[in-house]
């Protein structure tokens, strides 16, 4: 089993910042890609951003140059470093990572999300 637990959510007021971490464990031989997505009230979950294990990144355009999305190998941890917040970025943020196990099979997982709330 691979479990991601995710830290660093909370209410913020517009314009503040917040860093989510996720820290992945349990038998893992590898990680390729790891991702935040987020879950707004009433509508469906987004990709907010990828890295891959050479660091090669990916944003969804609403959160480009206000998220900077990091990991530590050693660590099996990724981050998502939140600045200018706005009230649209409220939602639960999930982790979720995929990559291989000490096996040799594939794992995917996902975690429980942390509550983001950026007021007005």
């Amino acid at each position: 089993q691979v479990q991601l637990v995710e830290s660093g959510g909370g209410l913020v007021q517009t314009g503040g910042s917040l860093r989510l971490s996720c820290a992945a464990s349990g038998n893992i031989f590898s990680i390729n890609t790891m991702a935040w997505y987020r879950r707004a009230p009433g509508k469906q979950r987004e990709l907010v951003a990828g890295i891959t294990s050479g660091r090669r990144t990916n944003y969804i355009d609403s959160v480009k140059g206000r998220f900077t999305i990091s990991r530590d190998n050693p660590k099996n941890t990724v981050y998502l470093q939140m600045n200018s917040l706005k009230p649209e970025d409220t939602a639960v943020y999930y982790c979720a990572a995929d990559g291989l196990k000490l096996d040799g099979a594939d794992f995917g997982s996902w975690g429980q999300g942390t509550q983001v709330i950026v007021s007005s």
